[in-house]
């Protein structure tokens, strides 16, 4: 049979569990008919690049597929009727990897480059360097400054 990769973009309202429901039930659906999916990845929750239905995020779902054209047809007429399915794209294929996808491992890097290690010394927070009119003084205390001096009995 065909391989296919489907990539299914759903709404933001909906949670991660709902995403793999509507997983579950094309994958259901594609194995009752004799296909089977090889291969599936969640996403995450990204950023569309244009709104979509008023959503300006969505649930991004990949699917590897080994099925017959006939049940990609259908399968497509049914993400068309589900209203928490705003695109999906399906494209044949002529293998499906098995490693991690490339949205997948970009985002592991990402991880990986977080912490860049603390900031450098002698900078504000704003990234402008100190100058010598920018240092703290410090001043020692009055020899008369103790907790008497604040009630006033100090003085005498």
């Amino acid at each position: 049979m065909p391989l296919y990769e489907c990539v299914l973009i759903a709404r933001s309202e909906v949670t991660q569990q709902q995403v793999d429901g509507i997983a579950d039930h094309i994958a259901a659906q594609l194995e009752g008919e004799g296909g089977a999916v090889k291969k599936r990845e969640y996403w995450g929750l990204r950023s569309l690049t244009y709104r979509i239905k008023k959503n300006r995020k969505g649930h991004y779902m990949l699917l590897g597929l080994d099925v017959a054209p006939a049940s990609v047809t259908e399968m497509e007429r049914q993400l068309r009727i589900n209203e928490d399915v705003l695109r999906f794209l399906t494209v044949r294929v002529e293998e499906i990897e098995e490693a991690p996808s490339s949205i997948l491992s970009r985002r592991s890097d990402e991880r990986e480059r977080g912490f860049r290690g603390p900031k450098p010394a002698g900078r504000f927070d704003s990234g402008r360097r100190r100058g010598f009119d920018d240092r703290e003084e410090f001043r020692a205390r009055p020899e008369n400054d103790g907790p008497d001096d604040m009630l006033g009995h100090g003085e005498e």
